[in-house]
């Protein structure tokens, strides 16, 4: 009985010396992008770490209670990270991963909870604040012309995920992000095939984006439309086809509000024409305006250009949504920029995952969404493009030229022509008036939510002749404007 007491004791007396848990770094995950670098810690158990401020070149990763100093497996490289190494504190049962970085970096540190495939994970986010500022600096959002010949078409390619973020995993192991960067690198370069058209990517590599930063990289590119390409994933794995996704009114509206209280933002969305307005008051009635005109013109354009992908996609495979569905999604969310989230299919499918997998229905989903932007935008041309140059060329334009998203250098002069009085120093040149018709002329006052094209649908007239008899230099309307609309 004594011996048993002496090992109880003894036992008691070891356990009490060691550490609550033992944890280990399983792996080490580098994932670059562009101006920031992701690291991934696999972690054995939830850990206990912090994160000390940056000495010079090098950033220290505090972890306590680790078992050992090893890295595991380290995969990925990044010319943000210079290199990562492990030291074991003197007296402590704690362990420091030194970051050796290149310039002036900004440190996040996190945990992540178990999902899906991965284990516990400690995140290390390095921003590079030099890349960050030059991104920031504001950009003018009017597009350059090209001499009198008009400016390419512009549509912005979002890879959906990317990186660390494999988006949905299919039954057989297929990727998301594979899916998607595959399906966009086809589709960029039958964009790129067609004349007046240009076509950029919101990533170009495996590497994560933030979705809410998405919809920004497309307004930096002065982008026409954002076209964000993903795979559908569902608990039900019958569920299978394609649908096609567009901002919802809700998610527009408090978008909206959000970029109007920034006031630093002013400048972008007016295309630099803010520093005409001085006064503040004056400045955020214009910048209300112009959010208010872009948002009516990129929601309706949205919503036709998902039909008119809808309707290609239905050519190629089978939809799983006959009509575009409205949603608050991140990616989008801008309400300046029309908008749309393909799904090609059903990763979690299994005949659909095999489809998506291959390099010939991928191509045929991008054919198809490439069929219709070209289709789309050939009807609609924005009315600063060569497409629209090219139609109205020595003859009277008669079909309908909506500008799917003008710049908002545009649109603030518009607002100006009708508002002379914020802007004593900016006039409309006259525009020659031709015949419209000996028909009878009514009035319309322009409601929310109203744009010309859709007025001219309503109405049963050409946009042509909306234009001539109310004297506009473009498509863009006034919310309370009258109108004068011919008769037959």
């Amino acid at each position: 009985m004594k011996h048993l007491t002496f090992f109880l004791l003894l036992s008691l007396s070891w356990l009490c010396c060691q550490p609550v848990y033992a944890n280990n770094i399983d792996n080490v995950r580098i994932w670059p992008s562009p101006d920031s670098t992701r690291i991934v810690l696999d972690m054995q158990q939830k850990p206990i770490f912090r994160l000390l401020p940056q000495q010079g070149q090098l950033l220290t990763l505090e972890i306590d209670q680790l078992s050992s100093a090893r890295l595991g497996k380290l995969a990925g490289e990044s010319d943000l990270l210079k290199s990562i190494r492990v030291q074991k504190v003197s007296g402590r049962n704690t362990v420091r991963v030194l970051l050796d970085v290149n310039g002036v970096v900004r440190g996040k540190a996190f945990y992540l909870a178990p999902m899906d495939r991965y284990g516990h994970r400690l995140v290390v986010d390095l921003t590079d604040v030099t890349a960050e500022r030059a991104n920031s600096a504001p950009r003018t959002a009017s597009r350059p012309t090209q001499g009198g010949a008009g400016r390419d078409i512009v549509i912005a390619i979002d890879a959906g995920h990317g990186g660390h973020d494999p988006g949905a995993i299919g039954p057989k192991g297929t990727y998301e992000k594979q899916v998607t960067m595959a399906v966009s690198d086809r589709l960029i370069t039958l964009i790129n095939q067609q004349p007046g058209f240009r076509a950029v990517l919101t990533r170009s590599g495996d590497y994560y984006i933030h979705v809410n930063k998405r919809p920004d990289i497309a307004r930096t590119k002065q982008a026409d439309v954002l076209v964000s390409i993903h795979a559908d994933a569902a608990e039900n794995r019958n569920a299978s086809g394609a649908s096609v996704w567009v901002l919802s009114l809700k998610r527009a509206t408090t978008e909206l509000g959000r970029m109007l209280e920034k006031s630093e933002q002013h400048s972008e969305l007016l295309g630099g024409v803010a520093e005409v307005i001085k006064d503040s008051a004056n400045e955020r009635y214009l910048a209300q305006t112009v959010l208010d005109l872009s948002m009516n013109h990129s929601m309706t354009t949205g919503f036709d250009v998902a039909g008119a992908v809808l309707r290609e996609l239905g050519k190629v495979t089978k939809l799983h949504k006959k009509e575009p569905q409205s949603a608050s999604l991140g990616v989008l969310k801008a309400p300046d920029i029309p908008s749309i989230l393909v799904e090609v299919g059903f990763i979690s499918n299994h005949a659909e995952e095999q489809r998506l997998k291959t390099r010939s229905h991928q191509h045929k989903l991008a054919q198809a969404v490439a069929n219709a932007l070209i289709q789309f935008f050939k009807k609609h041309p924005p009315a600063d493009s060569k497409l629209a140059l090219a139609k109205t060329s020595g003859r009277p334009a008669v079909t309908t030229n909506l500008p799917v998203r003008s710049s908002a250098s545009n649109v603030a002069a518009s607002v100006r022509i009708a508002n002379p009085a914020s802007s004593p120093r900016l006039s409309a040149a006259p525009v020659p008036s031709r015949s419209v018709g000996s028909g009878r002329i009514i009035t319309h006052k322009v409601k929310a939510g109203e744009s010309l094209s859709m007025l001219a649908r309503q109405y049963g007239v050409p946009m042509s002749r909306l234009r001539e008899l109310n004297k506009l230099k473009n498509d863009n309307i006034l919310i309370g404007q009258t109108l004068k609309v011919p008769q037959p």
